[in-house]
Order: structure tokens, then sequence, then C-alpha cells
């Protein structure tokens, strides 16, 4: 699979998730088999990069290359000057988002609102591929509603001015992340472009991501939700992949050793308070499908220091292995 001329390691992608894909969760999916990570959305407008958590998000110090950046905008000179500056500060991939369904971003014409406007979808792209030496990449979902279901259009605009690949999340933005996602459309897309197709949305498990492959014919798949509290997902897709069989179950030791590493580097990269805080919800979805889950959330989810929070993991997780 290539992006431009990055060769990466295998088809498998890290989706761009806001408040998830940060460097510490973006570097461990990395090292647990995803070939490239996407970061979270970063704003158009430089004029907000002033806050602590744009500055964090816009810090890609020791990160694992290809560095994949998502901006989001919706006027193309801010866009191509967002995608320049993202450049100079580390950026080896320009991805443009045109399927977030959020409202606020919707409401000021950005993310999968743009899909309803054809023209200014052109000239951000052909802004932004002009601004940069980097291949830039797109996001798309299949459409704003069933009635205007467009996303190979657009993906036939984003081949035209120069984007290295398109990836399509199954829904509209009607749908957000509700109903089942529909895979025709991607299909249709992959027959009619040259450059490179992801396919997106519903694919958690190997089987499915197998399933996915095959029925798109997609060049790579785009994980996210999946990934949440299970950043291994990608090792287990590689494997059954190439190998058709299911990699044996993670130990819930291995899954403690995994979450208490993630844990440390959100500290280090958030600082220890906020660092905490950040790290409840990742704990609450690495223990969501272990025995007495509630319980033990609500007990951690009030801790307030470091020590406090990886004791009560160390006893929750180990105290299941000794019960196996």
């Amino acid at each position: 699979m290539k992006i431009g001329h990055h060769k990466l390691c295998n088809q498998l992608i890290l989706a761009p998730m806001a408040g998830v894909t940060d460097r510490p969760f973006r570097q461990l999916c990395r090292r647990l088999g995803a070939g490239l990570a996407v970061s979270e959305m970063v704003t158009a407008d430089t004029s907000l990069w002033g806050s602590k958590k744009s500055l964090l998000r816009l810090d890609h110090q020791g990160e694992t290359g290809p560095v994949a950046v998502q901006i989001l905008g919706a006027d193309p000179q801010k866009m191509a000057m967002a995608a320049r500056i993202n450049v100079d500060r580390g950026a080896d991939i320009i991805d443009i988002n045109m399927g977030c369904p959020a409202k606020k971003v919707c409401r000021v014409a950005a993310g999968s609102a743009l899909m309803r406007d054809e023209k200014l979808v052109s000239e951000i792209l052909l802004s932004t591929v002009k601004a940069v030496d980097v291949p830039v990449t797109l996001k798309i979902r299949t459409g704003w509603d069933h009635q205007q279901r467009n996303a190979v259009k657009i993906a036939l605009i984003a081949e035209q001015s120069g984007v290295a690949a398109v990836t399509i999340h199954g829904r509209t933005r009607a749908d957000r992340f509700t109903g089942e996602a529909e895979y025709g459309t991607i299909r249709t897309a992959k027959q009619r472009l040259s450059i490179p197709v992801i396919a997106n949305g519903d694919i958690d498990s190997p089987q499915k991501a197998k399933q996915v492959l095959a029925y798109t014919g997609a060049d790579a798949i785009m994980i996210g939700r999946a990934a949440q509290g299970r950043p291994w997902i990608f090792d287990e897709i590689q494997h059954y992949l190439q190998t058709g069989h299911l990699a044996p179950a993670r130990s819930s030791q291995w899954i403690c050793s995994i979450l208490l590493e993630h844990l440390e580097e959100l500290y280090r990269h958030y600082g220890t308070q906020h660092g905490v805080q950040i790290a409840r919800k990742h704990i609450g979805w690495y223990s969501r499908s272990h025995p007495d889950s509630a319980e033990f959330r609500k007990a951690v989810f009030l801790t307030e220091s470091p020590d406090a929070q990886q004791q009560m993991i160390r006893d929750y997780f180990l105290g299941q292995e000794q019960a196996a």
C-alpha cells in the first residue's frame, strides 16, 4: 500500500478520532500493527492554535513516520496555509476532513457538509495539493444523505485534483454512526478510481476486515472505534489476513501491561493531573469486555493520582489472571 511516495508496511490504518488519536495512542497502535495512524483533526483556523490542546496536537516530536495530520476547514486559502504549517512541523501526509458529521462542524460548512458543494470541494483540494510537496489524502462519507450519495463523484474530483488517496466511510452524514455501514459505494469508487481507496466503517474484527477487503477491492482499511481499548486489533487483523487463522486471545496480564504502558505515555504527554483525567476513558474502553467492569470503572474513575490509578488496574486485571 502506497500513499504518494510513502510505502506503508501493511494495509491497516488507524482512523483520526477527536479526543482519541493523540500521539500516545497513535504510537501504541503503530507498535501493535497499524501501518499508518492519522492524527486528530486540526482546525485550519490558525488563530485557534494557541491553546494547550492545539499545541499538543501539532507536536509530532519523536513520532514514527510517516506522520499523517488531518486538517479541517472550509476556506481554500486557510486550508492551504494550515497544510503548509503542518508540513513545516513534521507532517509527511496531509489528510483533509470532509467526513465529520458533528453538528458544530457542519454548522460552519466544514466536514461532511462540504460534500454538498462540489465546486468548493474542488477549490479546497486544488489549493491544498498545490500548497505542499507531500501527499494529500481525503476522508469522506458516502454522501450528505441517502438522496445525495455522491461519494464517487467527490472521489473522482479528488483524483483529478491530485489527491493521493481517498478514504470512504460507509455511511452518509445523516446516518452519523447509526445503522450498518454499506460498502457498495466504496466498491464502485474503487472500480472507478486509479488512486488508492481506503474502506472505513464498522470494521471491528479480523473476519470483517477480510470480508470488506474482498468485497470492495479496497487497497486498505481504516479502523476507528474498534481500536478503542483494543489497539492490538491491527496485529489480530494482520495475523488473520496472512494465515487465515485467528490469533490467540490476549491474556489479562498482557492487556494490563499494554494499558499501563499506554497510561505512562499519557502522563508524560499531558502532565500528571490532565493525564490521569484523559486516562479514564481509555481505562473504560480496555475494561469494558471484562468481568465486573462497571464496578471497576466506577471506582478507578475516582482516582486522582497515577499511582492509585495504576495500582487499581493491576489489582483488577491481574486478579482476573489468577482467577482464570
